[in-house]
């Protein structure tokens, strides 16, 4: 199983569109508060929300909740724009989780002191003049390139 962590989110359209990439995949969805909304019909309708009964999702009060619980991934990966490995060039396994900070502000510096530099990845881009991707799509293109390595789960 693969783990899809966001840390904070704050738009609930991009919670809904990886909430149905994490139900599509069978991937764990794992969300730490505070989040910048309410899960609610009407702000994750659109995005995914008949995806969301079948989906696996964990909510953590926290960082420490979510580090403590015993459904969370063997290993993490950070990723940032704060970095120079790329996610190509790492190796993903079974039980691995994908950390993905929050729209505005990304992950802050402790986050990315704990998860330590061998396991912060970039998504390149051809673009310097531009930041980084949509977290959605970010996070749709991590997890399919971590798939891809691993293996989807049976249907």
């Amino acid at each position: 199983m693969l783990h899809v962590v966001l840390f904070q989110p704050e738009i609930a359209p991009n919670t809904g569109n990886i909430g149905r990439l994490c139900a599509l995949t069978r991937s764990r969805l794992h969300l730490i508060h505070p989040l910048g909304y309410v899960i609610n019909d009407r702000n994750l309708r659109r995005a995914g929300m008949d995806y969301w009964k079948q989906l696996d999702v964990h909510e953590h009060a926290d960082w420490a909740a979510f580090r403590a619980s015993p459904h969370g991934p063997q290993r993490l990966w950070l990723f940032t724009t704060k970095t120079e490995t790329s996610f190509w060039d790492v190796r993903f396994a079974a039980g691995d989780g994908l950390v993905f900070g929050n729209e505005s502000s990304g992950a802050p510096a402790w986050l990315h002191d704990e998860i330590g530099a061998a396991h912060r990845v970039t998504i390149p881009h051809a673009n310097p003049s531009l930041r980084s991707l949509n977290l959605s799509t970010a996070a749709g293109v991590a997890t399919y390139e971590a798939l891809r390595q691993i293996g989807l789960p049976p249907a």
